[in-house]
């Protein structure tokens, strides 16, 4: 039974060496126990410094010894986000369905399906979003992705990912984050389903607190990194490494494991992050405070105090608001809303949002509370509420356009056409007489 350990901090400069060989992290230039120095840069080399994120892996074989990639033509992928027509309407699907095992073998790889994105990743700039349904582990195979980083949100089923630099176990209601180049191989139990967003370009960061201070949100603690494990293995029948890079999938092959990393030093590494420890900020008084007080992550663009994606959560929280309609408000906006539920009822749509399914309400597409939401909230007595209780939605936010895939708007079979009618209820309650 493997009790696994983890590093605590986020952005922290960790020090990680599997106690089976003490001492392997070297002090001078020569590797103790033979081992190759290998350094995975996220970075340029000359970004400033409190950007500059690099780690440094003491391995059994550099990670150069391969054949030639050959292209990959397995699963869904894609960031062809001119293969459908613009949709502006509102978009909910129904939970994805996960295919049977044995007729259907899927693992995290072959299970991935592109649902949205737009940019692509030769121009370092754009997001993606996935949709992932496997039922099988990977077996002598890993993935890295060239493109980008991986936030990855299990829904059901849990996952037991090896890293170059240690193993996670990330089950729902977590969350993780494979950086750009790491490779990683994902174990599952059973039927399995979750969201990935994807970003071109840029990494992950805590987002910054202003007026709220030094805590808050996602505190750095909670973030947890692997500690170092290596496995000293042969593959003579041939080890697959997958490459995604520029939104397409290369295969190639090697005679052994590429966990064998010994010992690790650096800043830019894997970690997960449990959503219970999100510590909400909420309105105390009277009326709402805007949803970015929910972001657990962004990865920001070039412009100042625009994300090109944020991630952000809705947990069980009180509500207290005084002479306020509670639920989220009607709304539109110039950023692209994506919205995924892991467990539970959304407050604002309680029928037809269901876990393992999504939404996404375009940029300036009027979205809000159905005809049932605001009846309720309208006419509740306003004390002190648990809202949210036994509930975790969340929400892949962009500035850029998000273009739907062909898998998303016909193939999946999972689009819901009578969305728009949840708000086909809504009736006038003007009266000019009655203030």
């Amino acid at each position: 039974l493997l009790i696994l350990q983890y590093l605590s901090g986020f952005g922290n400069e960790h020090v990680s060496e599997d106690p089976r060989c003490p001492g392997a992290l070297p002090e001078g230039q020569v590797c103790p126990y033979g081992l190759y120095a290998e350094q995975l840069s996220g970075s340029a080399f000359t970004c400033p410094r409190p950007t500059n994120r690099r780690s440094w892996l003491y391995r059994i074989l550099p990670s150069v010894c391969h054949k030639p990639f050959k292209p990959l033509l397995e699963g869904h992928l894609t960031h062809s986000w001119d293969e459908a027509e613009p949709d502006p309407n509102q978009l909910r699907w129904k939970p994805f369905e996960v295919p049977k095992a044995p007729q259907d073998e899927l693992d995290f790889v072959s299970g991935l399906h592109t649902l949205c994105g737009a940019g692509e990743p030769r121009g370092r700039n754009g997001i993606a979003v996935h949709i992932f349904l496997c039922n099988t582990s990977m077996l002598n195979r890993c993935l890295y992705n060239s493109d980008g980083d991986f936030l990855i949100v299990p829904q059901q089923g849990k996952l037991l990912i090896t890293t170059e630099f240690g193993k996670m176990l990330v089950e729902p209601n977590e969350i993780c984050v494979i950086q750009e180049g790491m490779r990683f191989s994902v174990e599952v139990f059973g039927e399995t389903r979750g969201y990935v967003l994807e970003v071109y370009g840029a990494h992950f960061e805590l987002p910054d607190l202003g007026p709220i201070g030094a805590n808050g949100l996602a505190n750095p603690r909670d973030f947890l990194v692997p500690v170092a494990w290596y496995e000293d293995r042969q593959v003579p029948g041939g080890y697959t490494v997958v490459s995604k890079y520029q939104g397409k999938l290369f295969a190639a092959q090697q005679d052994f494991s590429p966990f064998n990393v010994v010992a690790w030093h650096g800043n830019y590494t894997p970690y997960k992050y449990h959503l219970e420890k999100f510590m909400v900020i909420n309105s105390v008084a009277f009326d709402h405070a805007d949803p970015s007080i929910f972001t657990v992550l962004t990865a920001k663009s070039a412009r100042p105090g625009v994300a090109l994606a944020d991630f952000v959560i809705f947990p069980p929280r009180w509500g207290v608001a005084n002479n306020t309609f509670r639920p989220p408000y009607y709304h539109r906006n110039c950023m692209s809303e994506f919205m995924g539920l892991i467990k539970g009822h959304y407050e604002a749509k309680e029928e037809g949002f269901q876990p393992g399914g999504a939404s996404l309400h375009s940029m300036m597409t009027p979205h809000g509370p159905d005809a049932d939401c605001f009846e309720k909230a309208s006419k509740a007595k306003l004390e002190p509420e648990r809202v949210a209780e036994g509930t975790m939605a969340f929400m892949f936010e962009s500035s850029l356009s998000l273009a739907v895939t062909k898998w998303g708007l016909q193939t999946s079979n999972r689009l819901d056409k009578s969305y728009y009618k949840c708000w086909e209820p809504l009736k006038s309650h003007f009266n000019p007489k009655c203030k």
